[in-house]
């Protein structure tokens, strides 16, 4: 069983399902948890700024002592046990929900307003995108044997969760309603952990690649095409071995305005020469700079297509996604270029993987 999700769905759920005004009784309150079986209520004013929480266990305990289902609820009502951002991992979200033993956190904007919850499968209040996200999760991860022995790469746990299970939340998290997993190297653990997706509050496919015949970075794309899908909105694709809690919402806004092709993300890779570098002009000395720092923004294996791309992957074919930027340029077709502003490392090799978890 995925760690802190469970079988029941609550897709659907509207926030005002969720919340009720300062002024609600103690009946309104506990229908609302009834009906929709939660454990908490969380009251707003007016503008709808969190005013506190009142839960199950409180109501039943005021029922008991006396107090009428008409009365109001505001004397009931306290401080939640935690808030989140709107920024926020829904994987850290989980995790402190766990922690604390609650059902549902409130995502609480800079004025205060409740804008959505968390809840244990799904966001309330978040807007599903019309985007689809393709994950590579099929690589052999060679150079991290022997965890990789019994174990596929996007399948290594960080800070408790595997990778791939941080990837399918934040797109969850982030409004992508419909995950395709391409997988291949012992594909069969991926595809037992994540079923069809109901648990986390989305739709789970899988994209299978034949085991002697890896598509790589980009063939799995072809692979749509056996599932009969075909995308109506710029898929995002990415790599299922990267940490990062990047802004799927901004990536998608920069694409549009760009009106290319693609759009590729970026990360900003830097390197410190540990020499003195000796500048020079015509055979004589310029300056001397002490270990200079320099920096390439590079491939962060995260990439927006446009729908129309997809016939352009070839078909049971080892296929870089590359190869596939490579042809829109020789056809002066425009790509862009997002620079992360958020973390991101990307876990190929063992020190990579170290630094995830914290060891170095």
């Amino acid at each position: 069983m995925p760690l802190g999700v469970c079988e029941m769905s609550r897709r659907g759920m509207r926030l005002d399902d969720m919340l009720a005004g300062d002024g609600a009784s103690i009946r309104e309150c506990l229908t609302i948890i009834d009906t929709h079986d939660v454990g908490t209520v969380f009251v707003v004013d007016h503008a709808g700024r969190l005013s506190g929480v009142v839960g199950e266990r409180e109501i039943r305990r005021a029922l008991i002592s006396g107090a009428q289902p008409d009365d109001p609820v505001a004397g009931l009502v306290g401080s939640p046990s935690a808030t989140a951002r709107p920024e926020e991992g829904r994987a850290e979200v989980l995790d402190v929900m766990r922690a604390l033993g609650v059902g549902e956190i409130p995502i609480v904007d800079g004025d205060g307003r409740v804008v959505g919850v968390h809840v244990d499968t799904d966001v309330v209040g978040a807007e599903p995108l019309p985007h689809w996200a393709v994950v590579m999760a099929g690589g052999r991860g060679t150079r991290l044997a022997p965890l990789t022995d019994a174990v596929p790469k996007p399948m290594l746990p960080v800070a408790g969760r595997p990778i791939l299970e941080r990837i399918v939340l934040h797109l969850v998290g982030s409004g992508i309603r419909r995950i395709f997993l391409s997988v291949n190297y012992l594909g069969d653990i991926v595809e037992q952990y994540f079923g069809d997706g109901t648990a986390y509050g989305c739709t789970i496919d899988y994209l299978r690649e034949e085991p002697d015949r890896p598509l790589g970075t980009g063939g799995a794309l072809g692979l749509l095409d056996d599932l009969g899908e075909r995308p109506d909105a710029p898929v995002l694709l990415m790599n299922g071995d990267l940490v990062t809690g990047f802004s799927v919402a901004d990536l998608l806004a920069a694409h549009e305005a760009l009106g290319g092709v693609a759009t590729i993300a970026t990360a900003e890779y830097e390197h410190q020469i540990p020499f003195g570098v000796l500048e020079s002009d015509a055979g004589r000395l310029i300056r001397i700079v002490e270990k200079p720092r320099r920096s390439w923004a590079v491939n962060a294996g995260i990439y927006v297509l446009s729908p129309s791309l997809m016939a352009r992957v070839p078909r049971g074919k080892l296929f870089p996604i590359t190869r596939l930027f490579d042809d829109c340029l020789a056809s002066g077709e425009r790509i862009g270029l997002w620079p992360l502003r958020d973390s991101w490392q990307d876990i190929g090799r063992p020190d990579e993987l170290a630094h995830a978890r914290g060891q170095r």
